[in-house]
């Protein structure tokens, strides 16, 4: 059966831990589909461009690309710019844009394995307080999203739960930190909600100082990995079906 190249949109960063963890993620989704074609492309700091592989990839014949943006929220970067790199590709690539890695299940999973493997285990649930710390947006969406996850997530059987944003958005993970002290959570743990380092995951450590555990960003996770195939199965039915394949 013929398969679409998935195309992984990373933002890109001036921070070298950036593309390096994207490029991690990326062997992570090529080892759990072998057959698969996965390719990686940057919006901005980082070569190859999104345009560059586009263009690459018309040239050998491809014809069905999945662009999938690799973002948590659908906030600006998936609504505006993406689409915009992906309208100015060669006209005979057929595009569907997948949908934005959050929110799933899978992710919660993800941020739990980052703070076991920092030091928690399940039975510290009931009596400890998480700071979900995510970069922070300008699009309101994108901040109720969190906020959602946040409360899900409390259900779960955290002491609580509360978002905290590095930027664009309160609160900051500090103040998030000292809310969950006078709440009288016996420990506080920082789970970013962030895919790879660099300038604001760096804020969220900061910020984290006064808590007593710190998990590190979902980078390669096999649940993150787990969720692009998701999203590029469900971008990649309608493409096929277009095509009559």
């Amino acid at each position: 059966m013929h398969h679409p190249v998935l195309l992984v949109v990373a933002h890109g960063s001036r921070d070298p831990r950036h593309a390096a963890t994207v490029h991690d993620l990326v062997r992570s989704v090529r080892s759990l589909r072998p057959g698969l074609r996965v390719e990686t492309g940057f919006l901005d700091f980082n070569v190859p461009s999104v345009r560059g592989v586009l263009e690459s990839l018309d040239a050998e014949g491809i014809r069905e690309v999945v662009a999938l943006p690799l973002l948590l929220t659908r906030a600006f970067h998936a609504k505006s710019d993406i689409p915009a790199v992906l309208a100015e590709a060669p006209p005979r690539l057929r595009i569907r844009q997948a949908e934005v890695l959050g929110p799933s299940p899978l992710l919660l999973a993800a941020l739990e394995r980052r703070l076991y493997e920092a030091g928690l285990t399940p039975a510290d649930k009931s009596s400890t307080g998480v700071v979900l710390a995510s970069a922070g947006s300008s699009d309101p969406e994108a901040i109720a999203v969190i906020a959602d996850i946040a409360r899900e997530w409390r259900h779960t059987g955290w002491c609580a739960v509360r978002p905290a944003f590095a930027s664009a958005s309160l609160p900051r993970t500090e103040q998030a930190v000292r809310e969950l002290r006078a709440l009288g959570c016996a420990r506080v743990a920082v789970a970013p909600y962030v895919l790879a380092p660099g300038r604001l995951p760096d804020r969220i450590a900061r910020g984290a100082a006064g808590a007593d555990v710190l998990a590190d960003v979902l980078g390669p996770a096999p649940e993150v990995a787990r969720v692009l195939l998701e999203r590029y199965d469900a971008a990649r039915v309608p493409l096929l079906a277009a095509v009559g394949a």
